[in-house]
Order: C-alpha cells, then structure tokens, then sequence
C-alpha cells in the first residue's frame, strides 16, 4: 500500500467515521466539538505551539510528567494537547484547565491536516505510542517541523500487520520522524526491522514509570466508608465480554469468596449495560454513584465512576488488570504496582508485554490462562497475606527501579524544539 491507496480508503471511509460519531457519542456534550474539531475546524493560534497528541486517558497520563516539564521550561509557549476520545479531553481540560489549549485530534486526510496545522502553526509535534499517521507526519515533514514519536511502542501483532499490508508506506513514514523514542529495546528492534533508520530510533524507557499520579484522599475516605472492612478485589478496566465470564466463573465459585469483588468498565457508556449484566447473574449489587453502603450481603459493585481507578486501587487487597482476558492486550497495570498491590491478568498483555514481562520476573504479578483459572487463584491469595504483601511490595519496586524516562527524553527533545 501507498499514500495515495491509504488517502483514498480514508475518503471512503470518511462518511463512517462522521456518522459513528453522531451516532455513538452524541450523549456527551462534547460530540459537536468532537465532530468538528476531527474535520478541521479549530481556532487559530498565534503564539509558538508546542503539540503533543495523547490518544486517551492512558496516554495522557503517561505524558503528564512530560507536559509538566514543557510547561516549566517554555512558558512563552502554548501547548495544544490533543486527544481522539472524549474521556481524554476530558482528562484534559480537568487536569489543566486554561493552561494549554484542547482539541480534538484530525482525521488523517491532506484537506483537514492541511489547514489544522497551519492554524496552530507548532515549532515541534509530539505523538505518543503508536500514532503513525502518513498524511500529516508527511505534512508537518514538508514544513520542516519536528515530529517525535515517544514512548513509542510496538508489537509483535502490529508488527505483522505492518509487513504484510503496508511496508513500504510504513517505512517511508517512520523515515519523516525527527525521534522514535522508544519504550524498550524490543520495540526499537522492530521499527528498525520495518526500515526506520537507525539514528533515529532512541531506546529511552517508559513514561508511564514516572507517573506521580496519586489518589484523591477524598475519594478513598469516600469509597473506604461503602466497602466497610470487607476484603476486596477490583477488576480495573474490563472491556466488553469480560464481564460476563468475570461473572459467570464468580457465580460457579462464589461460595470460595470471601470478598467484595468491584468491577470498573474501562468505557463510561458501558455502565449501565454491566450493572444490567450483574442484575441479570442474580447477584447482590450497589453502584458506586449512589454512594450506598455494601452491607454483607452486597456481592459486587459496579465501579460507575470516572477519574476514581486510583482510589479503587488503593481500597483493593487485589487487582485484576483488564482486557487481558479477551484479545484485546491489556491494559496499564503500573498504577496498581504503584499502589503497591499485587497484580493479576489473563494471557492477553500484547499492549503492555515488557511491563507484563518485568513484573512477571520480578514476582510482582501472576498471569492466569483464563478467566476460571483467574476465580481459582483469587481466593487462595486473598487467604495468603504473606504472599500477597509481597507481590504488592515487589510490583512497588518493579515501578521505582525503571523511573527516569522524561529526564533522558526531554534532553532528546530541547534541542528540536524552538
């Protein structure tokens, strides 16, 4: 495939992505925006501009320590974050208010990039993890304007996916990088192995280490008074048909449970379908919205709150990492080593495999097979405290020993910035 076939699919596509858009997130007040901001219209800036783009909530946080120091070290300058979810806009505008400016992140065809830079005009574009986008790496690239993938990451899937229906447009695309800093040494090797030039590609480690995110005291006195002094195991991040096995297998084992079992769905507008879902097993369940008390008869509850994972982290005995039991990769189990808890997901982990890696050799963290396995282990851990302080104390030091990734990436970045 080249630029011109790939351009050509994104027209066509075009009309799907518009009505997906208008059809599907036309709930949250920000869809308008959404929908032009995607199609270009934005407001034009006048000041030096910094862009760095964060797909959604995960990401952005993982750029915060990032931001932060972008902020300090050129305040003549504005930041134009953006983000391709709503969640992550509102991320966003919460976090920093009026510091740095929000948008919407454009589709990636030449008569919406075209215009959506040059109204922002930036002296250096910052793309997080695997944004390779052809069309507007090759606008900013014409306009002699930096363009850095950091954090960068990836995977054994994309990998294949990229060898076998894109190379050649791949590989040029990588090529109009200025950076490609990358996670760890396994990703480096694979951008090399897809034609990136090897003085661009900088193995610098991962931002995501460095977060020093914590919990709102608030929220956990808050959740701490509806939990009571049960045990608890939070299911973080569950995406759809997890929560039906996590429910199926529980109600099969739940006389082996002693413990109230808290599942979050990673996407906000799946609340009320899960609540549905648990309803429907026959089990005991409140939602953390209503802010009522588990009493002993309380089995679940539905984790119906945005912005709170930490809190849930830090109220837990143990946590399941989500979307690790479907084939969807996983998703960020740093915030739990952070909290010091022990961790468990299933056998997708493809998004995050080093992380997986280091935790697993590390004795932070146990991989289960499937989702019975998973309901097997629960309660044996939730019994064994002696272990289960240490997988949390090893997964606390797995994330200190590996900080440091902004300092070494801002050093890389300064000199490209103007």
């Amino acid at each position: 495939m080249n630029r011109f076939i790939y351009t050509l699919l994104l027209y066509l596509s075009l009309p799907i992505a518009v009505l997906k858009i208008i059809t599907k997130e036309r709930k949250s007040p920000f869809w308008k925006v959404k929908l032009k901001n995607q199609l270009g219209f934005i407001t034009k800036t006048s000041s030096n501009v910094i862009w760095v783009h964060c797909v959604s909530v995960g990401e952005f946080n993982a750029a915060r320590p990032l931001i932060d120091q972008l902020l300090d070290i050129y305040p003549e300058h504005r930041l134009v974050i953006t983000t391709t979810t709503i969640t992550g806009a509102v991320a966003v505008r919460n976090h920093y208010q009026d510091r740095v400016i929000h948008y919407f992140f454009p589709f990636d065809l030449p008569f919406i990039v075209g215009p959506f830079i040059k109204k922002i005009n930036p002296v250096a574009c910052i793309l997080l993890e695997t944004e390779i986008w052809p069309n507007l790496i090759n606008n900013l690239n014409k306009k002699t304007i930096p363009v850095m993938l950091i954090n960068a990451r990836l995977s054994e899937r994309s990998l294949k996916k990229y060898q076998k229906f894109s190379t050649n447009l791949v590989r040029k695309t990588i090529n109009q990088l200025t950076l490609i800093c990358s996670q760890n040494d396994t990703s480096s090797e694979r951008f090399l192995s897809l034609g990136a030039s090897p003085d661009k590609v900088i193995t610098v480690g991962n931002l995501k280490f460095d977060s020093n995110e914590k919990d709102n005291p608030n929220t956990t006195k808050s959740l701490q008074q509806i939990i009571g002094q049960r045990r608890v195991v939070v299911f973080a991040s569950t995406r759809e048909g997890e929560e039906k096995k996590i429910i199926q297998s529980y109600v099969n084992l739940k006389d082996k449970f002693d413990a109230l079992l808290i599942i979050v769905p990673r996407h906000p507008q799946r609340f009320d379908e899960v609540f549905d879902l648990i309803i429907d097993s026959g089990l005991d369940v409140k939602r953390r919205s209503q802010g009522l008390g588990c009493d002993e008869n309380t089995q679940v509850l539905l984790g119906d709150s945005m912005g709170e994972l930490l809190s849930y982290y830090s109220v837990c005995d143990i946590a399941f990492i989500g979307g690790s039991l479907i084939d969807t990769g996983g998703q960020n189990m740093l915030e739990a080593a952070a909290a010091s808890k022990p961790i468990l997901f299933g056998p997708s982990v493809f998004n995050f495999e080093k992380i997986a890696q280091q935790l697993l050799e590390n004795k932070a963290a146990i991989q289960v097979e499937d989702v019975d396995n998973l309901m097997k282990t629960i309660p044996g851990l939730l019994l064994d405290d002696t272990r289960r302080q240490k997988l949390g104390r090893n997964a606390k030091a797995t994330f200190e020993k590996h900080r440091g990734a902004v300092n070494r990436l801002m050093k890389l970045l300064i000199p490209k910035i103007s």
